[in-house]
């Protein structure tokens, strides 16, 4: 019973940030959008993590920025590795 429900609650802290990440994309191509305060709380949160592929796999032509997808299947891949250690 213990390991059913830190399971759901590791999937859901690691959906929710899913969320935050799509969130934060999203956000990027409306530029009038960065003023906002809960955009600026989501980039908080997200952007250290971004950038950490964003170095890895620099914007290609300094206008593309495909780091989102490594950053999803990082994100998806230490879910993964969560869930088989602490359930």
């Amino acid at each position: 019973m213990v390991g059913m429900n830190l399971a759901y609650i590791i999937t859901l802290l690691f959906n929710t940030y899913t969320v935050l990440l799509f969130l934060r994309i999203i956000s990027s191509w409306f530029p009038a959008w960065q003023a906002h305060n809960f955009v600026r709380f989501v980039a908080f949160y997200t952007d250290p993590y971004l950038n950490l592929f964003r170095r890895i796999l620099p914007p290609l032509g300094g206008v593309l920025d495909i780091s989102p997808i490594l950053a999803f299947f990082a994100l998806r891949l230490i879910e993964m590795i969560c869930l088989s250690v602490f359930t």
